[in-house]
């Protein structure tokens, strides 16, 4: 069944303007989502594409708003624990809509590229104008040394760049109608954005850029010059940025090794990470521990983290617990987390086929392209960092979106 041509525009416009939008905060986009998500099922249902459903990746993402469910229910607060997860399975149906639309017209590949290219832009233009004059364009002041553009207070500028930038990578990969312009004018943007990660002081985000690189350099197909192009330019900027600013060698440099190491001269253990990451983990694990199958329900750390028999500090009280793999313990135990651990060996196990292949075979299974969604993947369900709410409807649409890209015909790609 195909979408009929208006249909099609006016769908992939306003799919792609979830771009622009995140920018607004979550409320228009989860919205989009959530309403392309249900038409979705009632446009599959009357034309019966049922074959989009019939898929082991999507059953084994509903078994695990299953379990999400289950533990809302056995909760102590079933209304704030169903806010998470009842409504989670939209997620997955949306990353379906993306990829049946890919299917009908590979088109919605540009409006995604020109969504981001215009979105990234005009984040570039606007933070680099913040950190030299002190405020955006429209008032929003620099939070201390660190730009936020738009965001304002809510300092995850450099958590946005980050998490798209692997699908504006592979999108630009399968652009059509490629010229030298376009192309130089796409890598100055990432090298803006990339300094903009660092301007923006998030330490996990520049992490995960680094860790993103270094991917896409072992695992990808460029040629040697483009492979050192991708490393050292990106490792100069760091080392200029780092010696021309000592309140960027502090924050980066020095912070991060004493909070990894000693808080101080006296003996005292080592942290994980901070020590107020180390009181929240430990919060968490004792959640865990408790009741160790299913967990306490989905956003319930907020709730349970007050209980003394759980609190391993002061101050351990957030939203959640600043891990998804902890996070998933606390909230829908051991058998929720099964279902993100598995996910992440099973990309380990991918990726490593791929690299066999490519070296004892010289065969190429993937394209630049999924490396580059694959090395998206890999930055979101990294384990060993802190990171935000696995639940959270922001990252959630973050992650559908990689997802649903994902499954593009190969053989058009290289």
């Amino acid at each position: 069944m195909e979408l009929k041509s208006y249909n099609f525009n006016l769908l992939a416009i306003l799919i792609s303007s979830i771009i622009p939008l995140l920018l607004l905060g979550p409320f228009l986009p989860d919205l989009i989502v959530s309403l392309s998500s249900l038409w979705f099922i009632y446009f599959s249902i009357r034309n019966k594409l049922y074959y989009k459903f019939n898929n082991i990746y999507f059953y084994f993402f509903l078994a695990f708003c299953l379990i999400c469910i289950i533990s809302s229910l056995i909760s102590e607060n079933i209304l704030l624990s169903f806010e998470s997860s009842l409504f989670y399975f939209r997620i997955g149906i949306f990353a379906l809509l993306i990829s049946f639309i890919i299917d009908q017209d590979e088109k919605i590949l540009s409006y995604f590229y020109y969504s981001f290219l215009i979105t990234y832009s005009s984040l570039v233009i606007d933070g680099f104008f913040q950190y030299y004059m002190g405020f955006n364009i429209i008032g929003y002041e620099l939070n201390g040394d660190r730009v936020s553009s738009f965001f304002d207070d809510e300092l995850i500028l450099g958590s946005y760049l980050v998490r798209l930038l692997p699908l504006f990578f592979a999108l630009f990969l399968v652009r059509k109608n490629k010229n030298l312009t376009s192309n130089y004018f796409f890598y100055l943007l990432f090298v803006c954005t990339y300094i903009l990660i660092f301007l923006s002081g998030e330490r996990t985000s520049f992490f995960f850029l680094n860790l993103f690189l270094i991917f896409i350099i072992i695992f990808s197909s460029y040629n040697n010059f483009n492979r050192l192009i991708i490393l050292f330019i990106p490792l100069i900027l760091f080392l200029i940025l780092i010696l021309a600013n000592d309140k960027y060698y502090q924050r980066y440099i020095s912070t991060t090794l004493k909070q990894l190491s000693f808080s101080n001269e006296n003996y005292k253990p080592k942290y994980i990470f901070s020590s107020d990451h180390d009181g929240i983990y430990r919060t968490a694990w004792k959640m865990f521990l408790d009741k160790p199958l299913i967990g306490h329900g989905p956003k319930m750390y907020r709730i349970k983290c007050k209980e003394k028999k759980y609190a391993a500090s002061p101050h351990v009280c957030h939203t959640h617990p600043h891990n998804f793999y902890i996070q998933l313990l606390a909230e829908v135990g051991l058998i929720g987390f099964i279902f993100l651990f598995g996910l992440l060996i099973h990309l380990i196990f991918l990726t490593l086929q791929f690299l066999y292949r490519k070296i004892i075979y010289n065969q190429i299974t993937l394209s630049n392209y999924h490396i580059c969604l694959i090395g998206g993947m890999f930055i979101t369900l990294w384990p060993l960092s802190p990171n935000g709410n696995f639940f959270n409807n922001y990252l959630m649409i973050l992650y559908s979106l990689q997802i649903g890209f994902f499954p593009i015909n190969k053989s058009k790609l290289f």
